[in-house]
């Protein structure tokens, strides 16, 4: 789930970023077969009103690497996605890594090109969050905000598991500037192939007949609504994500740049999108950790 980042890249280098991965340790899992395949003519035919277009491989080594390689050799343009059956060679944080069974998950990166200044990105990582919920929300017929919540920054929990997770990289190419998103979510993972206990993935939860293919057009149509109202400045937006929060009102452990930790209580998400602590600090890069309950 945690298979998007190149080892060497800069990540979120913007000002007030909040975007962090949480990554495991190495493992590399076992082939297994798992639903009916991606189907990129399916899914660009449900989109065909947007800008969305879809390009399916069936293996790779990083969606995420790809097509930030795509972007700066200029062929890669806002909208361009690419999913895949099997990552072989993607990278968490701290050169981690985590490989899961083709079929088994939903693994994409979008690029988008946002109408604002990069002032204002350190709320994307939230955006596809707030997105990536919503979709799953739908599609699993499960309220939003019950089941279905966000962990600050970049998790999503289905049952207070962690059951997917995402990276925003900021790309820089001649003449423009974006960010892709890359997410990844456990539909048919099985427990001995998590990475760590807490982990899920949505046939653990009995929810064994998702569509990959309807999960992902949903996905990106909840994107690309949540984007609009970010660039209209929808202060709404705020409102949405704590109702969406498994973060605030909890006691949590945060482990900032350098290994040094700060505990306290998470009181708030603020306009740029960092977590406002009960002792006032605004923290905008960490590894979060819930202690308490809500």
């Amino acid at each position: 789930m945690d298979s998007f980042i190149q080892s060497v890249a800069k990540v979120l280098d913007f000002s007030r970023s909040c975007m962090q991965i949480t990554a495991h340790t190495p493992t590399v899992l076992g082939v297994s077969p798992f639903g009916d395949p991606l189907n990129s003519q399916s899914i660009n035919a449900l989109a065909k009103t947007s800008y969305w277009r879809v390009n399916v491989v069936e293996s790779t080594g990083s969606t995420q690497v790809d097509l930030v390689k795509k972007v700066r050799d200029g062929v890669a343009t806002h909208g361009d996605v690419l999913a895949t059956e099997f990552q072989s060679a993607g990278r968490g944080r701290l050169d981690r890594t985590f490989v899961a069974p083709p079929r088994s998950a939903l693994l994409f990166s979008f690029y988008v090109e946002p109408k604002d200044g990069g002032d204002r990105w350190g709320w994307l990582p939230l955006l596809a969050g707030q997105s990536v919920c919503h979709a799953i929300s739908k599609v699993l017929d499960v309220r939003e905000g019950d089941g279905v919540k966000l962990k600050w920054p970049n998790d999503i929990l289905l049952n207070d598991r962690k059951v997917a997770g995402l990276l925003t990289e900021r790309v820089e190419a001649v003449g423009t500037t974006g960010v892709v998103i890359g997410i990844g979510i456990n539909i048919h993972t099985r427990q001995e192939e998590l990475p760590i206990p807490s982990a899920t993935s949505f046939a653990l939860q009995g929810y064994s007949e998702c569509d990959r293919n309807k999960l992902l057009i949903e996905i990106l149509k909840s994107f690309s609504s949540h984007l609009q109202r970010w660039e209209e400045n929808d202060s709404v937006l705020v409102e949405d994500y704590l109702k969406m929060s498994a973060t605030i009102g909890r006691k949590v452990e945060i482990e900032l740049p350098g290994q040094s930790k700060v505990t306290s209580v998470a009181s708030s998400i603020d306009s740029s999108g960092a977590l406002v602590l009960e002792d006032g600090r605004h923290i905008t890069v960490g590894d979060v950790v819930h202690i308490s309950a809500i």
